[in-house]
């Protein structure tokens, strides 16, 4: 097998003719145009209605795997808690303990920025 001989360009067709040359005004102005039409949109990007959008999306499907979670572990347990006893499908009570932890958290992470907002307050006295 050879490789084929290399072929002269063709001479007849300008490449160079269709390229917008660095100092045209015209490319100059569009390219102008685009710069402040990114600037424009980069400011738009991080806005809360944005956050918010997002925030719901995901929101929306971590909804729908903890209901597919729920719906494939139906088996009920028997749950006792100190004096408490209760009949709760497996998906149902990891749940409501995952919830319990999350409140936990929060409420731990709320208490720490209720001392921070108190000593920030003090400091600036």
């Amino acid at each position: 097998m050879t490789t084929p001989d290399p072929q002269p360009p063709d001479e007849s067709v300008d490449l160079g003719a269709a390229e917008p040359t660095p100092f045209d005004p015209d490319h100059q102005a569009l390219l102008e145009e685009r710069d402040k039409l990114r600037h424009k949109v980069a400011s738009v990007e991080h806005t809360r209605a944005r956050a918010t959008f997002f925030g719901l999306v995901i929101g929306a499907i971590i909804g729908i795997l903890l209901l597919v979670f729920i719906l494939q572990n139906l088996d009920s347990q028997r749950i006792t808690l100190i004096f408490w006893e209760v009949n709760l499908p497996l998906g149902v009570s990891l749940l409501i303990a995952a919830i319990a932890g999350a409140l936990i958290v929060a409420l731990a992470g709320g208490v720490r920025m209720f001392q921070m907002g108190r000593a920030l307050k003090k400091a600036k006295q």
